[in-house]
């Protein structure tokens, strides 16, 4: 599978985005003729290699007739882009991104949607920026996005809503959820743009994922930085295995005052919750205590939802996050016969070949149950059923 890396060093912006692309190797001419369909009158794009700190990139520049309308409100751009002659595959992620735009601006002003205009992120170049990054990642038929945490930068900008903090109150709302860090450059580094695109497309943050790398690029923006390259690295390449990644929560609790009875429920509520796994771990606390840390592996995005349940179910004052990324063996359920009834088998696969069979436990227990047999022929029984269903 082809994945981009944007690795954002120095942050990102939608014109760092664009330039990033060109840099490795997309059309500039691939790239002109999809903004044309965009039919937005006068608009033109230029490319040129640029010097940032020791390294070279590319910057690319939206060349636009005066805007009439530099301010629009989310519903003036999704009309525009109804209007264009653009895919599918490229208008849903765009239209994507401007609505997550239009409800960051909202929820920092106090505002209805509706209401919200679009000030620097209105203009007719914005626009090209986001459209341009969706069909320059279809155009290198990227099929999966990663980044790295996003360097903020530091200070205070100017804007049209007057003298605000980095990272600006829309850019932080974008980003909830995001590794993200601060840096003494008082500049601007991550635009509201760069972070509604890298947010609203990136699978997962963290390392550079394994991969074959086939393509670097760098992009540039207009900011020129003393001391430092500011660019943005973009790295595509084919994954070197086929595991799934997902990225979870890891959310935990020391207790040791607790009745031990009380960990079912706790793990119960936990699972319905939507934890993917909880286990307890045995530890020796200070005073040679012994006690029990209660770990439940969530899904990202459902851990607060996970932090009242532990709080009210155990006797604990505190809890702690760890974010995580967790490989898997893609896997398929088979249901097979067995001289005993069906049995469902977890497959997992490794580069398409079957390495793990795992028949379910509890149709196991239900057949040992009902024929006054050992677990463990059932399992065995599925498991050779299903060797031979896979052959």
């Amino acid at each position: 599978m082809r994945i981009a890396y944007f690795d954002c060093f120095s942050g990102c912006s939608g014109d760092m985005i664009l330039g990033a692309l060109v840099d490795a190797g997309l059309s500039l001419e691939v790239l002109r003729s999809e903004i044309a369909r965009l039919k937005l009158p006068g608009v033109d794009l230029k490319a040129e290699k640029v010097r940032r700190g020791a390294l070279i990139g590319t910057r690319v520049q939206v060349i636009t007739p005066p805007d009439p309308r530099p301010h629009r409100h989310l519903s003036d751009i999704l009309a525009l882009l109804e209007r264009s002659d653009l895919p599918e595959t490229a208008l849903a992620p765009v239209r994507r991104i401007f609505e997550r735009l239009g409800e960051a601006e909202a929820a920092v002003h106090g505002l209805p949607v509706e209401r919200i205009h679009f000030h620097e992120i209105g203009a007719v170049d914005t626009i090209v920026d986001v459209t341009g990054a969706i069909v320059g990642l279809n155009a290198l038929e990227i099929r999966e996005i990663h980044a790295s945490a996003l360097n903020l930068g530091g200070g205070r900008i100017q804007t049209a809503h007057g003298d605000l903090p980095v990272p600006a109150p829309g850019t932080a709302h974008l980003l909830q959820g995001v590794p993200v860090y601060g840096s003494p450059v008082e500049a601007e580094l991550t635009t509201p743009t760069g972070a509604a695109i890298v947010s609203t497309l990136a699978k997962g943050f963290g390392p550079l994922p394994p991969l074959q790398i086939s393509q670097v690029g760098y992009g540039a923006g207009s900011l020129d930085l003393a001391r430092r390259p500011n660019l943005l690295r973009l790295i595509v390449g084919e994954t070197i295995d086929d595991l799934d990644r997902d990225d979870v929560t890891v959310v935990e609790a020391n207790i040791d005052d607790m009745n031990p009875q009380l960990f079912e429920p706790l793990m119960e509520a936990l699972f319905a919750a939507g934890a993917l796994d909880v286990f307890l771990t045995p530890i020796i606390m200070k005073k040679s205590r012994p006690a029990t840390v209660i770990s439940a592996i969530v899904p990202s995005g459902l851990e607060e939802g996970i932090g009242p349940i532990l709080l009210s179910y155990s006797s604990t004052f505190g809890i702690r996050f760890r974010r995580m990324q967790r490989q898997m063996l893609p896997r398929e359920v088979l249901t097979v016969k067995t001289p005993f009834g069906q049995v469902r088998v977890k497959v997992g696969r490794l580069q398409g070949r079957p390495i793990h069979l795992a028949p379910e436990y509890e149709d196991c227990r239900r057949l040992a149950e009902m024929g006054r047999l050992p677990p463990a022929e059932i399992m065995t029984a599925a498991v050779e059923a299903a060797r031979a269903m896979l052959q």
